[in-house]
């Protein structure tokens, strides 16, 4: 991963952004700067310099992960390096991650950073992760691949009688045993009616011919998230449970051929959700449309009704549009999408079609 051009794309905002330096402290932001994979850890970055700091015990592991930066291992309350950094750098105006720090931190900031003020960033490098370099599209490329091996395997250990919780398990066996390191999130497992529960968890509601299986996991990979939903059916399927699955099937084709460079969040949104509409049951699709996915499951870009995010080259965002059915089941089928100049292209190679178990 290229850290350093990522930290210049950065640098080469501070102008606009009427400071001398950003202080870094959401974790994924951090990591996307530097490589760095522990859980405590901050970036001071000015122009064409930067330094970073964490806790003692991960002075040799940030040895490794970050040998391109100053660092500060300690056990000390970091404030006091940050000010002394700050003054050699000539920082007197210290951008700061304002939707990650609470209160109480800005507090203490303001207090031990003397004669430095504190300016509060919008979601500046969340926006630069939008786009994705090839890196990153290689290990989402991986995460997805995994994804779609473990949702072969796990197609062949459906039985009778299993229960959610049952085929969870088998799934995280399965992601592991297809070079996932661990998963994006908790699977959701939703059987028969349950499946009418955008985000269920699975329970020891137990299998039976005729339901509906809706599974919605993800492989993580080197630090990346991808984000696969299908729905399936045991047995044959009910009339209407088919014709709902053809329908969001035809709204996620819809919304994949919306994607392009340039496209409105809800613009792409209502590409599937007119269609869903138009076939009787827009009450039935009660989420967006999709997120974007990288070192988090849930990241920008987004696609919803109120969204006016512009969508970049290189942007991977999920198209997941669904239609639930109280007391029936539901349906939602969902794949990572990469936006090309040319149009969407889904990551995964997984079939889109209804199987019948």
């Amino acid at each position: 991963m290229d850290h350093l051009s990522r930290r210049q794309r950065l640098a080469g905002r501070l102008g606009a952004l009427d400071v001398d330096a950003v202080l870094v402290s959401r974790l994924a932001n951090v990591r996307y700067l530097t490589g760095f994979t522990g859980s405590s850890a901050m970036a001071l970055l000015a122009a064409g310099e930067g330094v970073f700091f964490t806790d003692g015990r991960y002075d040799e592991q940030s040895r490794h992960e970050v040998p391109d930066l100053e660092r500060e291992a300690s056990m000390e309350p970091p404030a006091p390096a940050i000010l002394r950094h700050c003054r050699r750098l000539g920082v007197s105006r210290l951008g700061f991650e304002r939707h990650q720090v609470t209160v109480a931190q800005h507090d203490a900031w303001r207090e031990a950073l003397e004669g430095i003020e504190l300016v509060g960033l919008a979601q500046e490098v969340e926006r630069l992760r939008w786009t994705k370099d090839d890196d990153e599209l290689r290990v989402l490329g991986a995460a997805q691949d995994a994804t779609d091996a473990a949702f072969d395997a796990i197609l062949d250990v459906v039985a009778v009688g299993m229960t959610e919780r049952q085929l969870a398990a088998r799934l995280e066996e399965a992601l592991d045993q297809n070079g996932a390191d661990g998963l994006s999130f908790d699977p959701i497992v939703a059987f028969g009616e349950h499946a009418a529960e955008p985000h269920h968890t699975p329970c020891h509601r137990a299998l039976a011919e005729g339901d509906v299986i809706k599974l919605d996991f993800g492989a993580l990979v080197d630090g990346y998230h991808t984000d696969f939903t299908r729905t399936v059916a045991f047995g044959e399927p009910t009339p209407e449970l088919r014709k709902v699955h053809d329908l969001v099937a035809e709204a996620q084709q819809a919304g994949i051929d919306a994607l392009r460079v340039g496209a409105v969040g809800r613009d792409v949104d209502a590409a599937a959700r007119n269609v869903i509409a138009e076939g009787g049951y827009g009450e039935g699709f009660s989420h967006g449309l999709g997120h974007g996915v990288g070192l988090e499951i849930h990241e920008g870009p987004s696609l919803g009704t109120r969204s006016d995010d512009t969508l970049p080259s290189g942007a991977v965002i999920t198209v997941e549009p669904g239609v639930y059915l109280p007391g029936i089941g539901g349906v939602r089928i969902e794949d990572a999408v990469v936006v090309t100049e040319d149009g969407g292209r889904p990551l995964g190679s997984s079939t889109r079609e209804l199987i019948e178990l």
